[in-house]
């Protein structure tokens, strides 16, 4: 389950730079950081 929550992170992450990369895809950035924040968020209330 953790490296798939890594996985998801770095997909996640790509996502983030090539939005801001392409300006025109800027909300693929703004996608990609909430994804982003919502399984880092749910990564750590499983570890608890």
């Amino acid at each position: 389950m953790a490296r798939f929550l890594l996985l998801l992170l770095a997909v996640w992450l790509v996502l983030i730079v090539v939005g801001w990369v392409v300006k025109g895809l800027f909300w693929l950035a703004v996608v990609g950081l909430l994804f982003f924040i919502g399984t880092a968020v749910l990564s750590s209330s499983r570890r608890r």
